[in-house]
């Protein structure tokens, strides 16, 4: 296994590249373009009153970063040899995080459509796991990884109080199109933009369902620009993530007027030229919801 993880990828072709690691004989996936380095454990300083699932933190070249067992997360058994664990250094929501797993085995290259999003039959699986990949006769379980560190630290989520801060606001009559996986998150946008005044949002589970959405608008003979004013996007999405969502709506003469905003814990200095390369208008890091309505009211009001 590399040390480092590069991303090889274009923009906009609705491919990933996947890190599978195991949890005792249990396999998860993690995308490539969270992780920046995979390293053996490293000695580990206690924080007292911490977290359940916070082992501490480590130095690593400098930074101290906090170390997440990740078995202890999702509930299963801790390693029967920890000496041979793994340390996976990952980043997003503009955080660095490190997660201890027991085993880090192979990167796959896949694309979204082979992503199937668990459903209700899932029992445990909604909150926790964004999709379920099928690989060579197996099944892994790509995590969601913000949710998990919102458990540890709910500040590190979307919060109203950002919103509250923008002081009283008139109400916008603006159609907002919002794709989204996570049933977590839209909760929590609806009520945030709902706050803000935005009162007209309508949610899709996936780049896909919203493209079908747009495009059935002008299949009808509407002027886009008249039914919807702003298109927001999350990255990391099963069957079309929001990088080939916004390229599809660049590409589409009838819908390439639109504002589209990616709104993704995957917006960094490094990965934020993946956006601008497919058009966006607009990216903001999660959970940066502030920032989000006042890119919104730029665009929009």
């Amino acid at each position: 296994m590399p040390e480092k993880s590069p991303v090889l990828l274009e923009s906009g072709t609705n491919e990933l590249e996947i890190i599978e690691f195991l949890l005792g004989d249990q396999r998860f996936a993690i995308n490539v373009m969270k992780v920046r380095e995979i390293v053996t454990p490293l000695p580990i300083t206690k924080i007292p009153h911490s977290h359940p699932y916070m082992e501490g933190i480590i130095e690593l070249r400098g930074e101290v970063l906090p170390v997440v067992d990740l078995a202890k997360a999702l509930c299963f058994p801790a390693s029967a040899h920890p000496e041979h664990d793994k340390f996976i250094v990952a980043e997003f929501n503009k955080q660095k995080i490190v997660f201890r797993v027991h085993n880090v085995t192979r990167i796959y290259r896949i694309s979204w459509t082979q992503i199937e999003k668990p459903s209700q039959m899932h029992q445990g699986l909604e909150g926790q796991v964004i999709g379920i990949v099928k690989l060579e006769g197996r099944m892994l379980l790509l995590l969601d990884f913000e949710k998990i560190m919102a458990d540890v630290n709910p500040n590190l989520g979307v919060n109203v109080q950002q919103v509250k801060k923008l002081g009283k606001r008139e109400r916008s009559q603006k159609r907002i199109i919002v794709a989204e996986d996570s049933p977590l998150l839209r909760k929590l946008l609806h009520d945030t933009l709902s706050e803000a005044s935005y009162g007209r949002v309508e949610f899709f589970e996936n780049g896909a369902e919203a493209l079908r959405y747009l495009q059935s608008v002008v299949a009808d003979g509407k002027d886009i620009a008249e039914e919807v004013q702003l298109v927001i996007t999350d990255i990391e999405m099963p069957q079309m993530d929001g990088h080939h969502f916004t390229k599809r709506i660049r590409e589409d003469e009838r819908l390439k007027k639109l504002p589209v905003i990616i709104f993704s814990s995957l917006i960094t200095e490094g990965l934020r030229h993946k956006g601008m390369k497919v058009g966006a208008t607009a990216q903001v890091s999660k959970p940066e919801i502030g920032e989000l309505i006042e890119m919104m009211d730029s665009y929009v009001l």
